[in-house]
């Protein structure tokens, strides 16, 4: 739009262009320091609330594991005698027995090599049971509905652990290489089954209407328990034994679920090429979504205001919003890409309305400028990320809630069909 001057007459009150620049510059930094403040704050907090969670987290694995070894330390201590050796082997042991067995699944979050956490290993299959659900829902129906629910998960990594770290082949369930991955996806297939049946129901013409077929699809998910796998499993007396001793740590392995942690190694690789100058604002807007790379289906319309996990991810749900093709069938709840932004920056306790578009509220940076924290856009703004960083190519990084991938995946700026970079008016 072509910009017009207009004269008038001098006054000592009216500030001239130079003057409402410096005013305008003046509300922005206020805006900005502002922002930032709000931002270091929640940090803190949060870092506080992380830690404690942390270490509650920790002291119940620990009572849980020390629970499950007991009786060998007694019998080590029996068969070598009191003193500072037995101490030190105690120690030796414990560590190498809670490793090895059912309850080595607490510390399958923990950063290793060829590994992923467990809550990514849930979203796997959450994904696998979208494409199953989204197969049975693919016909033309007049409407769809639901019964049952698929398993607890605590459950599920429950008996897992038990079956894959006490079984004939047994393991350990520590780090979930893609061999336990694989196992544990086989777990949850035997304690959930799909059955889908079509109701079809013939009405006769009226004076208003012809005759007409309707088709209802009916989806039953029929569950299994732990304890039905003691069954179907036929588990020893001493899988019995764990099993139920895990099954009193349910809180534990649910925490283990909703973990934010980062664990993934190429997650990890970007976080690590950080620039050390990028403000506390930025870095913590993209050491945040990159908490969730893995971790969350894709689900049109899906919000969250939760901070933390929520807890309705992974759950069974209806796609409400209209305009998709998925709309009006059932899928795993997750977020949709302004609705992963969203509970991103609320998350570090910036401001967001869930809608951004360049000369609304982000201002165009070129590609060459763009820093981590910036958003990236289509050119119809259908879709938008967040710039995490930068390849060793120095290509731009975008995290974002891809509905190709059904996931909240890490990707290259224009291989994923992103072409424009926006700063928040509220960032350096």
């Amino acid at each position: 739009m072509a910009l017009t001057t207009r004269t008038r007459s001098a006054s000592t009150s009216a500030p001239g262009p130079v003057g409402k620049k410096a005013a305008t510059k003046r509300i922005n930094d206020r805006a900005r320091k502002k922002a930032q403040r709000k931002a270091q704050r929640n940090l803190l907090q949060k870092s506080k609330q992380t830690a404690q969670i942390t270490a509650d987290l920790s002291k119940k694995a620990a009572q849980a594991t020390v629970k499950a070894v007991k009786e060998l330390i007694s019998a080590l201590a029996a068969l070598v005698g009191g003193g500072t050796l037995v101490a030190a082997m105690c120690v030796i042991f414990l560590a190498a027995a809670v490793i090895a067995s059912p309850f080595g699944i607490f510390f399958a979050n923990e950063p290793s090599p060829g590994a992923v956490p467990l809550s990514a290993v849930v979203n796997q299959v959450n994904m696998e049971l979208s494409d199953k659900l989204a197969a049975l829902q693919s016909g033309s129906y007049s409407s769809i509905d639901i019964e049952g629910a698929a398993p607890d998960w605590r459950e599920v990594a429950a008996v897992f652990a038990c079956k894959t770290a006490m079984g004939s082949d047994s393991v350990d369930v520590a780090a979930l290489t893609p061999d336990r991955v694989e196992r544990l996806k086989a777990v949850f297939w035997d304690m959930c089954a799909l059955t889908s049946r079509v109701e079809t129901i013939e009405h006769e013409a009226t004076n208003d209407t012809e005759a007409w077929t309707e088709q209802k699809l009916h989806i039953t998910i029929t569950s299994k328990s732990a304890d039905d796998m003691r069954t179907a499993y036929t588990f020893s007396t001493d899988q019995n034994n764990t099993l139920t001793e895990l099954l009193d740590e349910l809180d534990v392995i649910g925490g283990l679920l909703g973990n934010l942690g980062i664990a993934d190694e190429k997650v990890l690789e970007v976080l690590q090429r950080l620039p050390d100058n990028l403000s506390p604002e930025r870095r913590a807007v993209v050491e945040t979504a990159c908490k969730l790379v893995g971790k969350v289906n894709y689900f049109w319309g899906g919000k969250s205001s939760a901070i933390g996990w929520d807890p309705r991810w992974g759950t069974l749900m209806k796609v409400t919003s209209p305009g998709n093709d998925t709309s009006g069938t059932y899928r795993p709840f997750g977020l949709d890409c302004s609705g992963f932004l969203d509970w991103v920056l609320k998350n570090v306790g910036l401001p967001s309305d869930g809608h951004w578009y360049i000369n609304r509220n982000l201002t165009a940076v070129s590609t060459a400028d763009a820093k981590p924290g910036d958003f990236a856009l289509y050119p119809d703004a259908s879709h938008i990320g967040v710039v995490v960083g930068r390849n060793e190519a120095g290509k731009l990084l975008i995290c974002h809630c891809a509905s190709g991938q059904n996931n909240i995946v890490i990707t290259e700026f224009s291989a994923s069909g992103f072409t424009a970079v926006g700063k928040l008016s509220f960032m350096d």
